[in-house]
């Protein structure tokens, strides 16, 4: 199986940090159908676990956190070290200095000049996110912040993004990205999304960029496919989340939930109407 790979500036991984990480292996192995494979040594005082379905590499839980949950996004660089240094020239401050991960990768956990968290990801034997776009998996990491401007003054430089209005939303694209998968895992691409009139650049999408709600603190914010909105939404409550809000446009049909732990993500539906 050809994996995925991701060129450098294309978000790549996303991991959760619990306070209760068997909680949170029961809640998301519940709400999405994942599976777990444990990658730290039997007795560590911390754990975290690869999280799969069908198999392929999702995403992962690491823990015990202290405080409420939070998502994490991770972009993909030739060197972490290297990448790092270059954004704290550029405004950013490191959280935790690069780390190898196992034999996984490097990465990397910085703050934007606005004080929202991101990492970088050095790949390895672990190039990110295997399965990706399908009930159950990530869909997008979306940059919400109060400086829209600033925003991208500093993320389109840093990693060769190009930010568009397109008028429902800011997508994020990195100029190229829709050729490296048409040359390796996605040669349908681009017929593919002709057949549904996505907006001009689609295949080079990689987020979006929102501002801030009122009494939202800005974060990167972690998007799932899922096959029906509706049924998540009941399977979330079941399992002792709380369901935020939902919005119904002409594209999807979603949810904003925040898992047991204080974890928020988007639950989304594909759900076009547009012809």
């Amino acid at each position: 199986m050809t994996k995925r790979t991701y060129p450098p500036g294309v978000p790549c991984w996303i991991d959760t940090e619990q306070p209760d990480v068997p909680a949170a292996i029961d809640f998301y192995g519940s709400i999405f159908g994942w599976t777990f494979e444990d990658v730290m040594p039997s007795g560590a005082p911390d754990r975290s676990v690869i999280a799969k379905l069908d198999g392929q590499d999702v995403g992962a839980i690491a823990g015990p956190r202290s405080g409420a949950a939070v998502w994490n996004t991770y972009v993909a660089v030739n060197s972490a070290d290297a990448a790092a240094k270059r954004l704290v020239a550029a405004g950013a401050v490191i959280r935790s200095a690069p780390a190898d991960a196992g034999e996984g990768g490097r990465g990397v956990a910085l703050v934007d000049p606005e004080g929202v968290e991101f990492r970088l990801w050095e790949a390895r034997r672990r190039p990110g996110a295997q399965l990706v776009n399908q009930p159950g998996a990530w869909n997008f990491s979306d940059l919400h912040t109060a400086n829209v401007d600033a925003a991208i003054a500093f993320y389109g430089p840093a990693f060769g993004w190009q930010i568009e209005d397109i008028g429902f939303g800011r997508m994020i694209r990195r100029p190229g990205y829709g050729d490296h998968l048409e040359a390796t895992i996605d040669p349908g691409i681009r017929a593919r999304q002709s057949e549904i009139a996505t907006p001009v650049g689609f295949e080079d999408a990689v987020g979006w960029l929102a501002p801030v709600s009122p009494g939202e603190v800005p974060h990167w914010h972690v998007t799932f496919t899922v096959a029906d909105r509706d049924q998540t939404v009941r399977d979330a409550e079941r399992l002792g989340a709380q369901v935020l809000g939902q919005d119904d446009n002409e594209w999807t049909r979603s949810a904003l939930i925040r898992d047991p732990q204080g974890a928020e993500f988007t639950a989304s539906q594909f759900a076009p109407t547009v012809v």
